[in-house]
């Protein structure tokens, strides 16, 4: 048994420490608001993420997993400190680091025996030295060692556990071999590659993965536009290039883009890195053109079939920013339904599990119904923004009746375009050929 630290409980941070308490580790999370850690030692969660309300309870009655605001006592037997705090992006889109500073100078000011620090959260190449710069300055004995290990994380909310748990590799940087391997060991039990490097690179293996990953979408999100123009699907083109081998069919499904605490975040700071040292990162520019873009060319079909929208009742599906979480940080939704509202529309939404975090984000201005057919009672038109499977069998029959006009935008292509239209519904996708110039009745 490890005796482990981890300084934040947000997604990254408590899935981390669950998952290291599952496979039999003793770990204490930090975190600095009290009601918070509270109601975790109770097992009440502040996110939702499927598995992972289990995973806290079972390791909270065991007693490998506890939670407390101090850092005297979260620290006290620790070998390991994970940081694992939140790097907002700043006003020109490079990442915040003000939390990782507070991490790493409390750390340093309480090390009293040898300690390995590892950054789990996303930050900017050369946070690592960065980091140790900060704990040389601030810790009260310069005899004692320490080293820092990078270690990205690749978890997808809404299967944050299962990826923890089954990783595709864990990536581990630092200028101290020795120190890496420690913190491998915390992860034999997962059976998973293990690849060591220094730290700068650890840190752009995270950044340049996602960018990848936003630049797939966006790259699926333009040859849907052009679909569209040219009377293609871009279903059927997806799946015929994810069949060859160099391409995958991953994050190949085109839509309204990408959002979420991830994506944005990094992309802008990825690029603000490049700009400030001196390259020109035109191609992330463009993936981050192209995916806001989207949102706004869903308005625009909203707004070409309905004539305006003005006076018009749009319902919304899905308001967190992808399915299996309640995350509405650059949520899709979000923009959309200030767009649909700045031009006059009124706007009825349902989510399965994010209402609270909506209201939070979006206001009174939104009515927030209880299912999805309350959502289509009255609508002039309906929009799929996140594709939860709960909206993949509903009875369309009936929402099509509910409805003031039978109108359909379908933003994550999950419903058979000629099955809508058969049911008497004007539907549009994303990307599903050509739709004609036709409004509401065509």
């Amino acid at each position: 048994m490890k005796e482990i630290c981890v300084i934040g409980v947000g997604y990254v941070g408590l899935v981390t420490g669950a998952c290291l308490a599952d496979l039999g580790n003793h770990v204490v999370c930090l975190n600095r608001n009290k009601e918070k850690s509270e109601n975790l030692q109770k097992g009440i969660l502040p996110i939702y993420e499927p598995g992972l309300e289990e995973i806290v309870r079972r390791n909270l009655d065991a007693g490998r997993l506890s939670f407390t605001t101090s850092y005297d006592e979260a620290m006290e037997d620790a070998a390991f400190v994970y940081i694992a705090v939140g790097t907002p992006s700043g006003d020109s889109g490079e990442a915040d680091l003000a939390h990782v500073e507070a991490a790493a100078t409390d750390v340093a000011r309480r090390i009293h025996n040898p300690l390995v620090i590892i950054n789990k959260s996303t930050v900017p190449i050369g946070t690592g030295d960065w980091v140790a710069d900060i704990v040389r300055e601030h810790m009260p004995d310069p005899d004692i060692s320490f080293s820092v290990v990078s270690n990205p994380e690749f978890l997808r909310e809404g299967s944050a556990v299962y990826d923890w748990m089954n990783p595709d590799r864990v990536v581990l940087g630092s200028t101290n071999r020795e120190a890496a391997e420690r913190v491998a060991e915390l992860y034999y039990p997962l059976h998973a590659e293990m690849i060591i490097t220094d730290l700068r690179t650890a840190e752009m293996i995270k950044y340049a993965s996602n960018a990848f990953l936003a630049t797939k979408i966006s790259f699926i999100n333009e040859m849907a536009n052009i679909c569209e123009r040219l009377g293609a699907d871009v279903k059927e083109v997806a799946r015929g290039m994810g069949t060859d081998q160099r391409i995958s069919p991953h994050f190949l499904g085109a839509g309204i883009g990408w959002g979420g605490s991830c994506f944005p975040k990094d992309v802008k700071a990825l690029a603000h890195m490049a700009a400030t040292h001196g390259t020109h990162p035109q191609m992330l520019r463009a993936v981050m053109e192209i995916n806001y873009d989207q949102r706004k060319r869903f308005v625009t079909k909203l707004r070409d079939l309905l004539g305006g929208l003005r006076g018009k009742t749009v319902g919304i599906l899905g308001l967190s920013f992808k399915p299996n979480t309640d995350d509405m940080r650059d949520a899709p939704s979000v923009e959309i339904i200030n767009l649909l509202r700045y031009e006059g529309a009124g706007i009825q939404a349902y989510d399965p599990v994010a209402m609270e975090n909506a209201r939070r984000a979006l206001g009174n201005a939104v009515t927030y119904c209880d299912d999805p057919y309350a959502v289509a009672d009255g609508a002039d038109a309906l929009l799929l923004v996140s594709e939860w499977n709960e909206f993949k069998q509903l009875d369309m029959e009936r929402v099509k009746g509910l409805m003031r006009h039978p109108v359909l935008l379908d933003g994550r292509n999950i419903y058979d375009p000629e099955r809508m239209r058969g049911l008497g519904f004007t539907y549009r996708g994303m990307g599903r050929g050509y739709d004609g110039e036709g409004g509401v009745g065509s």
